[in-house]
């Protein structure tokens, strides 16, 4: 399967964190989307990595996505190595997306700025001819190579190369970071509270996106940063 645009994110909720407002955004303009997870997170302090999941595919059905799936990376213990890479490089090259979206580059959790480094080169050498590797029927793949990298921006504060405005889709977006019961705020899980559990870490999600779309002069935005320099054919695509 095609993909427009293939989201690779570390722990399953980051892509819903970071980017969930631009895949909605994009769908509704008919691209199609699918997002990688590569831990089950299994380090996280709430929930199991077999309910994650669970809440990850709810997830997906309230996103639209083409397709999900997880590698099974060691949460907290995987690197950006050649063990790693040559796992990751199938999937790149079975998508063969247009676009790949991922981790900052450097964020609170050190898995975000180690995943974002492996996937950016993952996406160099799955260009390679080179580097043989076969699909899951066994089938021999194609060197793929994504046009440009996109970072979405999680804990710390970064400031952006560029924000997409995802005003009509904050509803929805909420709807699928929510879908992580085991993750946010719910007055009836008993669980040891974590980082992200209490009501002001959504509050702080939305007062994100709120900072974001004033900056472009909308009321949510997602910001994201880019290694190449981004080029437009009219200056009339910028709000």
């Amino acid at each position: 399967m095609k993909l427009d645009i293939l989201v690779i994110a570390v722990h399953p909720d980051d892509a819903e964190l970071g980017c969930s407002g631009t895949i909605l955004s994009h769908i509704a303009q008919g691209k199609k989307v699918g997002i990688v997870d590569l831990t089950r997170g299994e380090l996280g302090t709430r929930g199991t990595p077999e309910i994650r999941v669970e809440e990850a595919e709810a997830a997906g059905q309230i996103l639209g996505l083409s397709a999900r799936e997880n590698l099974g990376f060691r949460d907290g213990f995987f690197r950006n190595d050649e063990e790693h890479q040559t796992a990751l490089i199938p999937a790149i090259r079975r998508y063969r997306p247009e676009l790949v979206i991922t981790n900052a580059v450097t964020d609170r959790h050190p898995d975000h700025g180690r995943a974002s480094a492996l996937v950016v080169d993952a996406c160099f050498y799955a260009g390679l001819r080179r580097i043989e590797t076969t699909d899951t029927d066994g089938s021999r793949q194609e060197a793929w190579r994504p046009k440009v990298i996109y970072h979405f921006i999680q804990d710390r504060y970064i400031r952006p190369d560029l924000i997409v405005d995802i005003t009509g889709f904050w509803p929805r977006k909420k709807e699928s970071i929510l879908a992580y019961r085991s993750q946010f705020f719910d007055p009836e899980n008993s669980e040891p509270a974590s980082y992200i559990s209490s009501p002001e870490f959504l509050e702080f999600i939305e007062a994100r996106a709120e900072e974001y779309g004033h900056m472009i002069g909308v009321k949510y935005g997602e910001g994201f940063t880019v290694e190449r320099t981004v080029g437009v054919r009219s200056l009339f695509d910028l709000l």
